[in-house]
């Protein structure tokens, strides 16, 4: 029998409602165990989402949600959107049949995919694993101050801005996209290294290597410097010290019924490319 967990944005009401409804459907099919923090709110017994050990973590929540799991578990992972965008998630049942979902989970009539993370290292501390990316940020608002980026431990270059952006290909979608870095298909490992609002025009975002080892190094210490994972976890970062990034050796695995990345970009409009060339068939621009 497959062994299934449900976790839940506690703070999300429309979560809880579908965690309750996905519990009393599958409690009489599959091993089932809730994540503490929603089995607190549904009044269930549960366990930490760390120490869950199920074949499929269902993730009721927006991508932020979906973030918060994978960052930690290791188990495989179906996002059922109960957000807004959604972009990560797999399941929305506002579109999708909720009951044609669970019946493939329980006949294990699924793929995983498995999508890089980004290790970090502050001085000698590990920092969480990113799904998404590692930014670099001055302390302050409107307030540039100069980076230097070092590939392997070699001096790559410097450059003016309000921050970097350490990316994964799943986090080209994301932050990085908003500061015109590339979309990068997730089955590819990479590295996207991309300044935010820079000084200079010429300042091209990189796609490197994921063998490769990304350091960013404020180089104005007698200023403030944040480094943010996945715009959950957030701290000061101490002068002198440089962040370092690399591919991690864990990996986040996303439960996919069929595959469809391009197909979710078209529908966001994130590519503005027609299928006739005409450019009245573009995306309104907004």
């Amino acid at each position: 029998m497959i062994s299934v967990g449900i976790t839940a944005n506690p703070f999300n009401e429309r979560a809880l409602n579908f965690a309750r409804i996905i519990y009393d459907r599958l409690k009489d099919r599959v091993e089932l165990t809730v994540a503490l923090d929603t089995a607190s709110a549904l009044g269930l017994p549960g366990e930490p989402i760390e120490e869950l050990r199920v074949d499929v973590l269902l993730a009721l929540g927006g991508d932020g949600s979906l973030l918060y799991v994978l960052h930690r578990t290791e188990c495989p992972v179906l996002g059922i959107n109960t957000g807004t965008v959604g972009f990560l998630t797999e399941v929305d049942p506002e579109y999708d049949t909720l009951d044609g979902a669970l019946e493939r989970v329980v006949r294990g009539a699924y793929m995983c995919e498995d999508r890089m993370k980004l290790a970090t290292r502050v001085g000698d501390r590990n920092l969480p694993d990113s799904v998404n990316e590692v930014v670099v940020h001055t302390g302050q608002v409107a307030r540039m101050r100069t980076f230097e980026i070092a590939i392997d431990g070699k001096p790559l270059g410097r450059l003016r801005a309000d921050g970097v952006i350490l990316a994964t290909p799943t986090g080209s979608t994301s932050y990085a996209l908003s500061t015109g870095g590339p979309i990068v298909d997730p089955s590819v490992d990479a590295i996207v290294i991309s300044a935010i609002a820079p000084y200079s025009a010429f300042a091209r975002p990189l796609v490197v290597s994921p063998l490769r080892e990304v350091t960013v190094r404020p180089v104005e210490e007698d200023r403030e410097t944040v480094v943010v994972v996945d715009g959950h976890r957030e701290e000061r970062l101490p002068r002198g010290t440089d962040v370092r990034c690399y591919r991690s050796a864990r990996r986040a695995r996303l439960i996919r019924f069929s595959s469809h990345f391009f197909q979710r970009l078209q529908a966001k409009a994130l590519i503005p490319w027609s299928l006739t060339g005409n450019r009245a068939d573009l995306p309104p621009q907004t």
